[in-house]
């Protein structure tokens, strides 16, 4: 029975360490949110950048606009350590907006960290820019290129389907489409992660994960204990 009870506690460990730690794995990618995300608008975009390795820096970001919804005009926020620019081109197919017919937009903007700078592991960074007017659209996706100092490249590229969040998710806005200042389910349910988080550089993606992996560690003592102290009465009960 003892040897049971042991295999038990070991299952139980593992089974609260996964549950809590998944969570927290999931949520590390590259996303977008903004408080007033209207169409016909400008809003202003943040995205959130984590950096996922244990071992290298974030240094590059690549942000490809979407052309399918395109947008205009596209101001872009300095960031302390990094340069940014931005790529202009001709539209596959001209789109009418409120201020006429647009033919070229921004396809492209790619932020670059100084020398020996970057994202380290165990951060982040927010990258935001100022964009209008938006589509008349209930979503927008982006496409991010996050690349590495050792070379690997984080490709945040697809797209949602049936509910179900892809392996590598691109950035996802979300419009409201109702009216200014009432944000849509899905996009509130998008900026609650980021509000946990300072609006700087922080280790959110190593502080969420030491937590859960304390919470386990400490559920799993518990149980331990309590199965020594039943085991401890047992033995002592008279025959």
């Amino acid at each position: 029975m003892l040897t049971v009870t042991w295999q038990r506690i070991a299952v139980a460990g593992a089974v609260i360490a996964a549950a809590l730690l998944l969570p927290g794995v999931a949520a590390a990618h590259v996303s977008v949110t903004a408080e007033d995300a209207v169409p016909g608008k400008t809003a202003r975009l943040t995205f959130r950048v984590p950096n996922e390795s244990d071992t290298a820096s974030t240094v590059k970001l690549e942000l490809v606009m979407p052309a399918a919804t395109p947008i205009a005009f596209v101001a872009l926020k300095a960031v302390p350590g990094w340069t940014a620019t931005t790529e202009r081109g001709p539209l596959p197919t001209p789109v009418d907006t409120p201020d006429g017919r647009l033919t070229e937009a921004v396809t492209k903007v790619t932020w670059t960290a100084a020398s020996g700078g970057g994202i380290k592991p165990g951060y982040f960074e927010d990258f935001e820019l100022s964009a209008g007017p938006l589509p008349d659209v209930g979503t927008i996706v982006f496409k991010a290129l996050q690349t590495y100092s050792d070379g690997e490249v984080s490709r945040w590229i697809e797209e949602p389907t049936g509910g179900q969040e892809p392996a590598d998710p691109a950035p996802v806005l979300h419009l409201n489409r109702a009216a200014p200042g009432s944000a849509p389910p899905a996009a509130a349910a998008a900026a609650a992660p980021a509000a946990t988080g300072s609006s700087g550089t922080g280790p959110l993606p190593v502080v969420l994960s030491a937590a859960a992996l304390a919470v386990a560690v400490a559920a799993l003592v518990l149980t331990v204990a309590g199965a020594r102290r039943a085991a401890r009465d047992a033995n002592r009960r008279p025959e």
